[in-house]
């Protein structure tokens, strides 16, 4: 459905940086023409960039045509330069750029859009229509002139200035700075101006806009903006007695629409670096390794804080090691690894001396950037290096964001050290809870196998095996699971294991030294002191071994016939440590030649994948093709077929013990 045009106007524009100027005004014209002034603020912008467009980027002259209807208005610009748009005009231009964003925002607050164009030139048209909602226009005014060129009133000169909120709120502040001088040259018809800002960030002045030639102003103003930001405002041409003052309210309202962007930049840029400190903290929380943990740190600090970071370690002797390093160019590590090192003595001097202020240390001379301790739990364990971002200094807030992740790298450096300790003390107390070997008896052979919990990689683990000979050939196998972890389940497995070795060795019966042991776990301390046992008696036979197997509360163990048939033997007990007496029910069981007895613990039966248990069908087909071999081939076969079954790590404690007869 086509309207009547209510207003129009048709100008051939010359290739001069006075075009858009004119645009703008024929633009005026037309909406207020038509009663439509509403459409002022967003019809002013696009014919701006596009006029700009076609003079500045296709040096040509430009035909224009406005045309408003009962609903709306539609702008032409036809340019003579041949081809078409590049992909380029709808590039998101970079942050800092002073143009390019044309087409976006064409397309951003248009109603509809479109493109022409031969091999004569091209043509970019747009719509913006009124809201369908809001009240019909007045009967349109007679024609007026270029409000620049007969309005004398500064009230309405400076109404020009004004952008409706809604526009503001869009707009990116340096195009909103563009247009607030674009209006102003609406206002003075000045012969050029341009805007001139220094955020203080070490950047420098930079011109965020500009129209014609300003080299020689006559008016400058300076903008009123929060230290150290500075800038101005400056017109050149005939000054007019008003320039000053619409200058000066137009620098008001630029220093405005900057402040607000920096203020909502910071609250950006501060938001994000409370995200990035979250992620960076956890990322250290995690990391209880502390090799890991060392090389974590620089590649958490580049590229986002310097172009290159450092760990100084130190050493007990107080020199500084360089420990590790993170560069943005990789092909730079190697040549800042050599300064860093060379640096490491001014650094131990600059720690050493009580003369330094605050968290920062001095950098070594030829070194830019900055210098932090690495302190946790008042003792200083190195020193984290963060160099320069690109050209400029670091910032307060950046230098605020590298003290706080120097104290999460060194409570996690100092956390991995602790957890490393632990790890090694539990390593130790579990290596000498275990039999420092297996003994070696002809026609008998012996294997074992341990996989701690990986939930308690610093705790000692609660189960155990132990294996002796004992006088007059006999020989005395256990494997147990103490309740609980970690130290009180380090001191009962001693006492459970020492106790048998002791009874077995005093040569009293099986059922004799199980009930001596629960009466000593009985008088520990302590409300978890109990175990489950599998201990077994054995003594040669003629032609392979006979056992005397006694369970306390434990999992039967499986015979392993040297032809393959499993057979679970011994009758279940009470567990030791539990009541005052003990249920003791002795089994005797033979092993011929090449028949093995394989005892474990129940982290080999209760292993799970998601709901499902390994269980004992599953034990028995991990080692029947074992059947005949050694023990150690049975012993290693049922661990792995054990740690296949889930692809997680064992929550409880694994422990097997296998003997076999071997025969003379």
């Amino acid at each position: 459905m086509t309207y009547p045009e209510r207003a129009t106007r048709r100008l051939r524009l010359p290739a001069d940086d006075r075009s858009p100027a004119a645009a703008r005004a024929a633009v005026r014209a037309v909406l207020t023409e038509s009663g439509m002034p509403e459409l002022l603020d967003e019809t002013l912008l696009l014919t701006t960039e596009l006029a700009t467009n076609g003079v500045v980027h296709a040096g040509t002259d430009i035909n224009l045509t406005v045309a408003a209807d009962s609903i709306g208005v539609r702008v032409t610009v036809t340019d003579y330069r041949s081809g078409g748009i590049e992909p380029a005009d709808m590039a998101m231009p970079e942050v800092t750029a002073e143009g390019g964003r044309g087409l976006l925002l064409v397309d951003r607050f248009a109603s509809a859009w479109g493109t022409t164009h031969d091999a004569t030139g091209k043509s970019i048209w747009f719509r913006i229509d009124r809201d369908p909602e809001a009240p019909p226009p007045s009967r349109p005014p007679g024609p007026t002139e270029r409000p620049g060129a007969t309005e004398t009133d500064l009230g309405q000169l400076a109404a020009l200035l004004t952008i409706s909120p809604a526009l503001q709120s869009r707009l990116p502040v340096e195009q909103l700075v563009s247009e607030l001088l674009a209006r102003l040259h609406d206002a003075t018809a000045a012969d050029g101006g341009q805007i001139e800002f220094d955020s203080g960030d070490g950047a420098g002045l930079r011109v965020l806009a500009s129209f014609g030639d300003a080299a020689d102003p006559s008016v400058e103003v300076a903008m009123p903006l929060t230290a150290p930001a500075t800038g101005r405002l400056v017109l050149a041409g005939k000054s007019d007695p008003e320039w000053r003052a619409l200058a000066q309210l137009t620098a008001e309202r630029v220093s405005l629409a900057l402040q607000i962007d920096r203020m909502r930049t910071e609250e950006q840029r501060r938001s994000g670096w409370l995200t990035y400190l979250a992620e960076a903290g956890e990322l250290l929380a995690h990391s209880l390794d502390e090799r890991l943990t060392v090389a974590l740190i620089p590649q958490i600090m580049v590229p986002q804080l310097g172009r290159w970071a450092a760990v100084h370690l130190k050493r007990d002797s107080g020199a500084l090691d360089l420990a590790s390093i993170s560069h943005v160019e990789e092909s730079d590590i190697e040549t800042w690894r050599t300064r860093l090192i060379t640096a490491a003595p001014a650094l131990e001097t600059s720690l050493a001396t009580d003369g330094w202020t605050g968290m920062e240390l001095p950098m070594p001379r030829g070194i830019d950037g900055i210098a932090v301790p690495l302190s946790a739990r008042g003792a200083t364990i190195g020193v984290l290096s963060v160099g320069r971002p690109g050209e400029r200094t670091h910032s307060t807030e950046e230098r605020a964001v590298i003290a706080d992740l120097a104290k999460r790298s060194a409570l996690a450096l100092d956390n991995a050290r602790i957890h490393a300790d632990r790890a090694a003390v539990a390593h130790e107390l579990q290596s000498a809870l275990m039999p420092g070997s297996l003994p070696e008896v002809e026609g008998v052979s012996f294997a074992a196998e341990y996989l701690p919990a990986a939930a308690f990689g610093t705790e000692v683990g609660g189960d155990f095996y132990d294996a002796t000979s004992l006088p007059g050939g006999q020989l005395w196998v256990a494997i147990g699971d103490v309740c609980g972890k970690g130290a009180q389940a380090a001191a009962i497995t001693g006492v459970v294991r020492d106790v048998l070795r002791v009874m077995a060795r005093d040569g009293r019966p099986m059922p004799r030294a199980l009930e001596l042991l629960n009466s000593t776990l009985l008088d520990q301390p302590g409300d978890y002191r109990y175990a489950t046992i599998a201990s077994a008696l054995m003594e040669r036979a003629e032609a392979g071994l006979e056992a005397t197997l006694c369970l306390s509360g434990h999992d039967r163990p499986l015979l392993l016939r040297a032809d393959g048939s499993p057979e679970w033997v011994g009758q279940e007990g009470t567990a030791v440590g539990l009541f005052p007496h003990v249920k003791v029910n002795p089994e005797r069981v033979r092993l011929g030649v090449g028949d093995a007895l394989v005892l474990f613990t129940d982290g080999v039966t209760e292993r799970r994948d998601a709901e499902v248990m390994f269980g004992h069908d599953r034990v028995v087909r991990a080692v029947r093709e074992s059947a005949g071999k050694p023990a150690r081939a049975i012993a290693t076969a049922l661990l792995e077929a054990v740690q296949a079954f889930s692809p997680d790590d064992p929550r409880d404690d694994i422990a097997i013990l296998v003997v076999r007869c071997d025969g003379p």
